[in-house]
């Protein structure tokens, strides 16, 4: 269905629909035709025109909330310009529309909410899902990304203030991925929160009550699920930052059952993973050589793991094998087969208490674990900040080459490390991608990039991948693919020696297409999506990706 026509829109309605309003781009005829006359100034401008004024306000604005916001508000008002600026300018503005910036903007959310922008359902609705669901702007809906708001980057429980994160992800859907932002829907399940200072602020926008839990919480997301089906079958329903608790079983539940993915869990994975890849070839090794000390046992560590081990498997190993070549360090210290706290998933990883018992001690920490282990992969998941310790990391770098470390925790200020102290710890040969923006490194007297390990790397060509492949599932080894698709372009991109363990943000449009590609071609292996050669899933993923253009 193509998105609404300016024909039916006229005069101040027409400028009040950012989806059609091309402001001081309208030309005489248009304005004359569409009772616009006298509403705009005289000049009329393109698209270009309008991006460079536009970014001349950006930089007016100082403070990274302050661009947020007025980017926000440039993107309801007219949707063409807020992509062709962000697509322009897309590295710069990236840490601005999406994390860093907006964990900040979901702080503050009820503070500095202006225009509603997707759905809000809460509990007391969930038996009317579907007819609230018909309230959508728009028509059909390609992806949608909903959030609970419980566990809001690494700042925790944001309450109704979670709408930031969806509203930022289907901007990057669109940016990177081409997702046409008529097509897409943010939507934060409100089931109350536990943030007891959001609760006491007077000017809080959400369910003024705690978070409904247990067996309601699952009849909630059942309700939700159902609605979805009913109303927009085929869809792809994105979960991210459902808490730990609720984020592995609702994606086992559902995974099956209708095109979905967690991105917390997959998409994290996935990037990390790229990283790896990248990281493998950079090292001369092989993916089956690395020891992994994993420093977080959450839903996203588990994730980055699982889908590592799937690869190992992928290149030879057992799944017993696969699994062995972790280490897990929680709060509590080195996941044991002995502890009862364990989930299922973080069982997996335990290892046999016997095995570390020559150790000395009780469940070693992260510096024992990286002595007795001599990992050639560190990953930080954890939230801690500052927890790769010089010693920690000189202890590694003492066993191994090229050690490979990701402290991947965002914001920047829940990251385990700062790269520059990485690099400075190791003589330049630590490999590291890190979970928020840093600025470059200088290594031998050459700037190197630190590569972000943001999520934008697989989640939009995901999205771009089962539109035009018009795939029903999302499968493992379709997230596999995109992440050695990652790797790749990664390496293609690497100029005199210095490979950034990830492609450059500012091509991401055209990676996107590539890792959208391995994607489709995966889901068709699959049997998830209809029979296709790779010229025609080429062909279809290029057609897909929308560009920011005005139309007539």
């Amino acid at each position: 269905m193509a998105p609404h026509s300016p024909a039916q829109v006229r005069g101040a309605a027409l400028l009040a629909d950012p989806l059609l309003n091309k402001g001081t781009a309208f030309s005489s005829e248009e304005r004359a035709e569409l009772g616009l006359e006298g509403l705009l100034p005289p000049a009329i401008q393109t698209l270009g025109e309008q991006t460079g004024r536009a970014y001349e306000a950006f930089l007016g604005y100082d403070k990274p909330l302050n661009r947020h916001i007025y980017l926000r508000q440039l993107q309801d008002t007219n949707e063409v310009l807020f992509y062709g600026l962000l697509t322009r300018h897309l590295e710069e503005m990236l840490p601005v529309v999406y994390t860093p910036t907006v964990g900040e903007a979901c702080r503050r959310f009820s503070e500095i909410y202006r225009r509603p922008r997707g759905l809000f359902l809460t509990y007391e609705d969930r038996h009317r899902y579907r007819e609230i669901l018909r309230n959508r702007p728009g028509g059909e809906v390609d992806v949608i990304v909903v959030t609970d708001g419980q566990r809001i980057l690494g700042l925790g429980d944001q309450g109704v203030g979670g709408m930031g994160i969806p509203i930022g992800k289907l901007s990057l859907y669109t940016a990177i991925g081409g997702i046409h932002p008529a097509r897409t829907l943010p939507i934060l399940l409100d089931v109350g929160t536990d943030n007891e200072e959001l609760l006491a602020n007077e000017h809080y926008l959400g369910r003024r009550r705690h978070r409904v839990s247990g067996e309601a919480y699952d009849e909630m997301i059942e309700a939700f699920v159902s609605a979805v089906e009913a109303e927009l079958p085929g869809t792809l329903l994105q979960w991210e930052d459902f808490a730990t608790a609720h984020a592995r079983p609702i994606l086992s539940r559902y995974q099956d059952r209708l095109l979905t993915f967690n991105d917390d869990i997959q998409g994290t994975a996935a990037v990390a993973l790229g990283a790896l890849t990248t990281a493998t070839k950079v090292a001369g090794t092989a993916l089956t050589d690395h020891r992994i000390v994993v420093l977080g046992a959450g839903s996203a560590a588990i994730g980055v793991a699982d889908m590592i081990r799937t690869a190992l498997v992928e290149e030879g190993l057992s799944e017993e094998q696969a699994a062995g070549r972790f280490w897990f360090v929680d709060i509590d210290g080195l996941l044991l087969d002995s502890r009862i706290d364990l989930t299922p998933e973080q069982r997996v990883y335990a290892r046999d208490e016997a095995e570390v018992r020559q150790w000395g001690g009780d469940a070693p920490g992260l510096a024992r674990v990286v002595g007795e282990v001599q990992p050639t992969v560190l990953i930080g998941l954890s939230t801690a900040h500052g927890a790769f310790t010089e010693e920690i990391v000189r202890t590694m770098a003492a066993s191994c080459d090229r050690p490979v470390i990701l402290p991947l925790s965002n914001p920047t200020s829940n990251a385990e490390a700062d790269p520059a102290d990485l690099a400075r710890w190791t003589d330049g040969r630590a490999l590291i991608a890190a979970g928020s923006p840093f600025p470059p490194l200088t290594v031998d007297g050459r700037e190197v990039p630190v590569a972000q390990a943001n999520n934008v790397y697989v989640f939009p060509a995901v999205g771009l991948a089962v539109t035009a492949c018009r795939a029903g599932r999302v499968t493992d080894r379709m997230m596999v693919a995109a992440a050695r698709a990652v790797g790749d372009c990664a390496v293609r991109a690497g100029t005199d020696g210095a490979t950034p363990l990830l492609p450059p943000l500012a091509s991401m449009r055209d990676a996107a297409r590539e890792i959208a590609l391995a994607v489709a071609l995966a889901a068709v292996e699959d049997g998830v999506a209809p029979e296709a050669t790779e010229a025609e899933l080429r062909e279809a993923v290029t057609n897909a990706q929308w560009t920011p253009r005005y139309t007539s």
